[in-house]
């Protein structure tokens, strides 16, 4: 028995207590609480897959950030690749590994594409794009698991990029509402879809013609049922194209087709989130990639693509092998107040030597009196190139002939969880917001892009505490007046120094600014540096007198 006991101790210490800057294997949480979706005969559990990044400073598992895998129906973004998800800046610098140089731990949350539920071990589950609450149920395990093992009493940042956003929000409002601690501070939402998220509605009536319509093209089956059918998908789309097509499930029905989300999922979340608001005991903060400035990602109604694509011969009946095309042209939604035809889709045959159509498909779109179409409106971007891995010679050729690279993806004002403005095209006043602090760039960027300034942010955030006191002991006779800075610094002194030499050295060590001057009581400097984390040092002869890092805005 004492053999055992060793044992035991010997794995939670090793658990606990690792090397500086060492990584944990890839282990699985499984949840507690279980989530019935719609349709689903009983309610099942969910899981994922965790790892821990220790710190580089002691190795001890005392101060975790969590960071919560978003949508990704593939798991094309499997562990490591969310870590280098945090990848950011000219040299290629991390998030992650400057947080760990903190003394923080990062523990990272991923969805599997598919596993058996722990409920019953045979029901799949497709976890990168399950239901938002089941997944978050999965992010409550793993924070009681951390909390019960963590050393000491620092609480826990929570980071949550794009729908990892709404599972980091849901999950720590959750343990709130049922009295479970998450000892947790601070919840940073990056980039989320808090009021809801677009894909063009006219490339999703494209898609769900070419694979369930005449082409029955079976190849892009996967990116209508497990992408744009998918619960969280269906959760998440302010406009859905199963909110507009009648029973067969292609064509239009007869209705106004303003935008509507997928029956029994969209309102239905959106209801439930609203209900459950924010985290009480946290403090809120939200990062967007979407401009604050009204700059669009195109421009209401414009044609993103309009191309005659070879399909090869086909072998037919009577005629025999004949020749096939489809022309396809795919438009934004339009004006306020306004119906235009988003999706057009021709069919033909060479056929007693001139081209007859076969079949055909197209559907209309109309925006509201309040907004222009969602597909160009202020946002976190989409990037349609991604689409192509290079694997199929039709998506290729489909990719390089788009008329615009994105689309908006993630709304400014649903970043920000604005929900008092209609009009998706206004400059956001964060003050309507309900985060306690907000990033919001001044050019639209490209979904959960990680910047020098949005680093910044998120840095003074974490460290906040940390920040504006010396990294080692010197002396209280010199400090920042204020920290983040802007265009100058203001340092405050109890008596004068002469012939100060002040620099001022990034991430990578270069020397970014290096002066001297006299310190007076108060002493301001002009500054026309690049938003980042820097160190500031202050030395007289050959002694340092003040060392610190300075944020910059």
């Amino acid at each position: 028995m004492k053999k055992i006991y060793f044992y035991l101790f010997l794995l939670f210490s090793t658990f606990l207590f690792a090397q500086p800057g060492t990584e944990s294997g890839i282990m699985t949480v499984n949840a507690t609480i279980p989530y019935q979706g719609i349709g689903e005969p009983i309610p099942l559990l969910g899981a994922g897959q965790y790892k821990i990044y220790y710190d580089n400073v002691d190795g001890v598992l005392d101060k975790p950030i969590f960071f919560v895998d978003g949508f990704d129906p593939n798991d094309s973004r499997d562990i490591p690749s969310m870590y280098n998800l945090l990848n950011y800046g000219d040299p290629v610098m991390n998030l992650g590994d400057l947080i760990r140089d903190e003394g923080y731990d990062l523990v990272v949350l991923n969805f599997q594409a598919s596993y058996m539920s722990p409920t019953n071990g045979t029901t799949e589950i497709l976890g990168g794009a399950d239901y938002i609450q089941r997944n978050a149920f999965t992010l409550v395990e793993l924070i009681n698991t951390i909390n019960g093992i963590k050393v000491g009493t620092e609480e826990n940042v929570v980071i949550g990029p794009s729908m990892g956003g709404l599972i980091s929000r849901y999950a720590l409002r959750y343990m709130e509402q049922n009295t479970m601690d998450h000892e947790t501070r601070l919840f940073i939402s990056f980039d989320s879809p808090h009021r809801g998220a677009n894909v063009p509605i006219g490339i999703q009536y494209l898609f769900n013609y070419m694979v369930y319509g005449d082409p029955a093209i079976t190849e892009a089956e996967p990116l209508v049922s497990g992408l744009l059918n998918s619960a969280a998908a269906k959760q998440m789309l302010i406009d859905h194209y199963l909110g507009h097509v009648d029973g067969g499930g292609i064509e239009q029905d007869n209705s106004a087709h303003t935008p509507k989300g997928a029956p029994n999922y969209r309102t239905a979340f959106q209801n439930e989130l609203d209900a459950m608001g924010f985290p009480q005991n946290v403090r809120n903060v939200s990062i967007t990639n979407g401009s604050g400035t009204g700059q669009m990602s195109g421009t209401p109604g414009m044609e993103l693509i309009n191309h005659t694509f070879d399909t090869g011969p086909v072998t037919v009946p009577i005629f025999g092998t004949i020749n096939t095309r489809a022309i396809i042209s795919v438009n934004f939604t339009p004006l306020a107040n306004q119906t235009i035809e988003v999706t057009d889709f021709v069919g033909q045959g060479f056929i007693f030597g001139a081209w007859n159509t076969v079949y055909s498909f197209n559907a209309d779109a109309q925006s509201t009196a309040s907004s222009s179409g969602l597909d160009s409106a202020p946002g976190g971007q989409f990037d349609l190139y991604s689409f192509d891995d290079g694997s199929n010679p039709l998506i290729t050729e489909f990719v390089s002939n788009l008329n615009t690279q994105y689309f908006n993806f993630i709304p400014t004002l649903s970043g920000l969880a604005i929900s008092t403005q209609p009009n998706w095209y206004a400059n956001p006043n964060v003050n309507d917001s309900p985060f306690a602090s907000t990033f919001v760039p001044t050019n639209n960027e490209p979904h959960v892009t990680l910047t020098q300034a949005n680093v910044a942010f998120a840095l003074n955030e974490i460290l906040n505490s940390t920040l504006g006191v010396t990294v080692e002991p010197i002396n209280d006779r010199i400090k920042l007046q204020h920290n983040p800075v802007s265009d100058h610094m203001t340092l405050l002194n109890t008596e004068r120094v002469d012939n100060a030499m002040i620099t001022i050295v990034d991430l990578t060590g270069k020397v970014i600014l290096n002066t001297n001057t006299t310190l007076s009581d108060r002493t301001t400097i002009p500054l026309n540096l690049e938003a980042g984390l820097y160190i500031l040092n202050v030395q007289t002869g050959n002694e340092t007198i003040f060392k610190t890092k300075l944020i910059v805005r």
